[in-house]
């Protein structure tokens, strides 16, 4: 038997050019990964369009979360979580510039 462990405030750059995607935990229908965004935004005008359903949430520094649908986008606070259906379009317009903002994304499909 393997067991894995770790922390998921550790092991990234406070800076980085990229987001970074670590992926956690991988099983049929299932992925959890976790994100760290330093600054980084989604390009303008740019979707995400997932076939499976997304959980996320903000762990720490701050994010601008916008919806296709919503006339106003999500200002997300360490905490704050929301769970995106299947081809509900999305983007991050904005993330933390002064800390890692260090999110935990469970996709799942059904």
């Amino acid at each position: 038997m393997v067991i894995e462990a770790g922390n998921l405030f550790l092991g990234f750059a406070d800076k980085a050019p990229e987001e970074r995607f670590d992926c956690l935990l991988k099983t049929p229908g299932l992925r959890i990964e976790r994100i760290v965004s330093t600054g980084q935004a989604g390009a303008p005008g740019g979707w995400y369009d997932q076939p499976q359903t997304e959980w996320v949430v903000l762990l720490s520094g701050t994010a601008v979360l916008r919806f296709e649908d919503e006339p106003a986008p999500r200002i997300l606070r360490p905490g704050d979580w929301v769970t995106i259906p299947p081809h509900c379009r999305h983007r991050v317009e904005a993330t933390d510039t002064r800390e890692p903002s260090v999110w935990l994304a469970v996709h799942i499909e059904f």
